[in-house]
C-alpha cells in the first residue's frame, strides 16, 4: 500500500536510506510572490522548488489556475528529477494546500508513489531537523512522462451533476461560500447544491492532518458515504486538492472540479446560489 503521508521523523529516516525520496518544495501564497524567496532562506536539504503558478498551472483562462498540459508538466517534473520509479514527497509551508496540488497532478498524470510531509516545513523546522539555504540546483533529469487520467477529474457539467446526485464540497471559507464577500473572483456565491466544507476542517491547529477516523466522521456528517459520488472544488482548483487528499486519507475516492468557481462564473448561463 502506498503511504500518502509522512511525519517529519519518518521522512528524515527515509532520506537517510540508500533510496531516498525526491523532495518538492511547493510553498505558495494566493496573490503573493513566488515562494522561491522562502525557499532560498531555508529548505529541507535536497528539495527542489516548484513554482505553482508557472509549473503546476496552465495560463489563466478560463479559471485562474487551469491544469497544465501533459507536455508542460512532463518537462517541469523531469527538470526537477522526477522518476516514475522513485517516491516523491511534496511539502509546503504548513497546511499541505499547495503541496496537495503537486500530489494531485503527479497522481493524475500517472505517478504511482507520491506523498505529502505532514505539517510541512514548519513541522520539519520545529523538530530541529537540518535545513539548507541558497539556490535550487536542478538534478539529473528524470524520466517522468505525464499520462493523464490517473485521478477523477470533472468539468463544470460533471460538478453540477454531482451536486444533484451526490455530494459536491466547496472548500472555500464559509463567508465566500455564502457570497457575503468575494476578495478574489468577480462574482460571489457558490454552485447550486454544493455544501461548504472548508479545507481547514481537515487539519489540526498545527496544520497537520486529522486522523483518518476523525476525517471519516467529519465527512460523514457532511453527507459523504460509501457508494455516493463526491467531488471537491474551491476558488481556482488549488485548495480543493487538499480536500481530495484528505478524503484519500479517510479512504474515500473523490473527484476534483479543477476549474472550480473561477471557471464556473465565466459562463453567465450557469446558475449561482447565495447563502447556506
Amino acid at each position: 500500500m502506498v503511504s500518502l503521508l509522512f511525519d517529519c521523523h519518518e521522512l528524515a529516516a527515509r532520506l537517510a536510506t540508500d533510496d531516498p525520496p525526491l523532495l518538492l518544495d511547493v510553498r505558495w501564497t494566493l496573490g503573493g510572490p513566488s515562494g522561491l524567496g522562502d525557499y532560498m532562506q531555508g529548505h529541507i536539504p535536497g528539495a527542489h522548488f516548484v513554482d505553482l503558478d508557472r509549473e503546476l498551472s496552465g495560463p489563466p483562462g478560463p479559471g485562474r489556475h487551469p491544469l497544465p498540459d501533459a507536455a508542460q508538466f512532463s518537462e517541469a517534473m523531469r527538470r526537477h528529477g522526477v522518476d516514475r520509479s522513485r517516491l516523491v514527497v511534496a511539502y509546503d509551508a504548513v497546511t499541505g494546500t499547495s503541496a496537495a496540488r503537486a500530489w494531485w497532478l503527479l497522481r493524475y498524470f500517472g505517478h504511482p508513489n507520491v506523498a505529502l510531509l505532514d505539517g510541512g516545513y514548519v513541522a520539519w523546522v520545529g523538530a530541529g531537523l537540518p535545513v539548507e539555504e541558497g539556490d535550487d540546483h536542478d538534478p539529473a533529469p528524470g524520466d517522468f512522462e505525464a499520462r493523464p487520467g490517473g485521478m477523477p477529474l470533472l468539468n463544470a457539467g460533471g460538478a453540477a451533476a454531482i451536486a444533484g446526485s451526490g455530494v459536491l464540497l466547496d472548500a472555500r471559507a464559509p463567508e465566500r461560500f455564502r457570497g457575503e464577500t468575494e476578495p478574489v473572483d468577480p462574482v460571489a456565491g457558490h454552485i447550486p447544491g454544493a455544501r461548504n466544507f472548508p479545507a481547514q476542517r481537515t487539519e489540526n491547529a498545527d496544520g497537520t492532518f486529522l486522523s483518518a477516523e476523525e476525517l471519516r466522521r467529519r465527512y460523514a456528517a457532511a453527507g459523504v458515504e460509501p457508494g455516493r459520488p463526491v467531488a471537491v472544488y474551491c476558488g481556482s482548483g488549488v485548495v480543493a486538492t487538499e480536500g481530495v487528499f484528505a478524503m484519500g486519507l479517510a479512504g474515500v475516492d473523490a473527484g476534483l472540479y479543477a476549474g472550480s468557481w473561477s471557471e464556473w462564473i465565466t459562463d453567465p448561463s450557469r446558475p449561482v446560489e447565495i447563502g447556506e
